[in-house]
């Protein structure tokens, strides 16, 4: 296995290159759309809250019983904190999270008659919901034009030279900058699954990376299949 060494990370790509990269992992993956299981916009935005720190594979089966008991705000809210945690024992920090959803539930109620908000301010004023949750509701949810940051997509921006950045934010920009507005909805799609499944934390998958051209991570080439 080859080991990634602590080399200098490269320099931002060009727009013409950062249209390449994307354009490639379109092309690898047509139709890309979330890994979470959900129905509407209310289960969506619950299933991403549950999802900080967990896999969406473990959010997944703990939401099938969590949301044929409360399907919506108000039924959340008459499940109670205790009803959620029942359900969601198997998530990491599964006690927070059971507060932050019902307190979400609550204020859905009382301040958008349980309808979850098209407006990022009024989602991120919501208990447990950053800028990551709000841009991931808006992209999947309200199909806006919003990048989603999470430890991937923050990866890929700074080791390919796609979008380098020292926080979330200076990476959410740079994508916005780079990526071609006709694609930045599925970008979203495109660059998780992308972290998730080639270019991997520890040991990236570059010899089948569709990407691998345009990408300027400088140890693509010594990158091999064991």
């Amino acid at each position: 296995m080859a080991a990634l060494s602590n080399t200098t990370a490269p320099k931002a790509m060009s727009a013409a290159r950062a249209r390449a990269f994307i354009e490639a992992l379109a092309e690898a993956n047509p139709e890309p759309a979330s890994e979470l299981a959900f129905t509407d916009a209310y289960t969506l935005l619950v299933s991403v809250v549950l999802s900080a720190q967990a896999t969406d594979k473990s959010v997944n089966k703990a939401t099938v019983g969590l949301f044929a008991d409360a399907p919506d705000a108000r039924a959340m809210v008459q499940l109670g904190e205790e009803g959620i945690a029942r359900h969601i024992r198997t998530i990491g920090l599964w006690r927070a999270k059971a507060r932050n959803v019902l307190k979400l539930s609550e204020m859905l109620l009382e301040r958008h008659a349980g309808v979850v908000p098209q407006d990022r301010e009024q989602l991120e004023a919501l208990p447990g919901v950053g800028r990551k949750t709000a841009n991931v509701v808006l992209n999947v949810a309200f199909d806006r034009d919003a990048m989603a940051v999470d430890t991937h997509i923050f990866r890929i921006g700074n080791r390919t030279g796609l979008a380098p950045g020292k926080t979330p934010r200076q990476v959410e920009d740079g994508l916005v900058k780079r990526i071609p507005k006709p694609l930045l909805r599925q970008a979203h799609h495109w660059l998780i699954l992308h972290g998730r499944y080639i270019c991997k934390a520890r040991r990236p998958e570059c010899w089948h990376c569709p990407a691998f051209e345009p990408c300027g991570f400088p140890e693509k080439s010594s990158m091999q299949p064991t």
